[in-house]
């Protein structure tokens, strides 16, 4: 089983659209290993962005500087989720980056619409909703940045106790 992380970002908890959001992710079969609302200084969010995400690298300091802003408007509620491939899974699940370009089924095609155009035209972070982990090595790093392992659980789901055979 593979482990990802995901952030419920202020605009998605402002906006009381969280249980929406992870009923799609039970829905499709993943389970949550871990899970707390926690309200990250800036350091954490830098450790976040830069040293695992490499945003001011790629992208540049107005970037990080804008996304930031965005970040400590509010809680967030970070969750581990477990599945079969289930980063590939949940990249599919979320859609795109810039919302405006997410396909229509997905979470940012659903619930958001702004472009970076439009964000950088309003000198904003684009409220995209949700983070998801983009490969293995990033969610190893992520989950160990969010959370220890005394936060994260191992537990067999209703479906794994009644579909898996029995141990003598």
């Amino acid at each position: 089983m593979e482990r990802t992380l995901i952030i419920l970002k202020p605009d998605a908890v402002q906006r009381g659209i969280v249980g929406e959001i992870l009923t799609r992710f039970e829905r499709a079969g993943l389970k949550i290993v871990g899970s707390k609302m926690v309200q990250p200084d800036l350091d954490h969010y830098h450790h976040h962005y830069e040293n695992i995400s490499k945003m001011i690298s790629r992208r540049g300091q107005k970037a990080f500087d804008v996304t930031m802003d965005m970040m400590l408007a509010g809680p967030v509620i970070a969750y581990v989720l477990e599945g079969v491939e289930a980063i590939e899974l949940v990249r599919k699940m979320v859609g795109t980056t810039e919302p405006k370009s997410a396909p229509p089924g997905t979470i940012r095609g659903d619930y958001a619409h702004v472009s970076f155009a439009h964000a950088d035209q309003q000198q904003m972070g684009i409220p995209n909703i949700i983070h998801a982990s983009g490969d293995a090595a990033e969610a190893a790093e992520e989950i160990t940045h969010w959370f220890s392992e005394s936060e994260l659980f191992d537990y067999p789901t209703v479906h794994q106790s009644y579909t898996q055979p029995t141990k003598k």
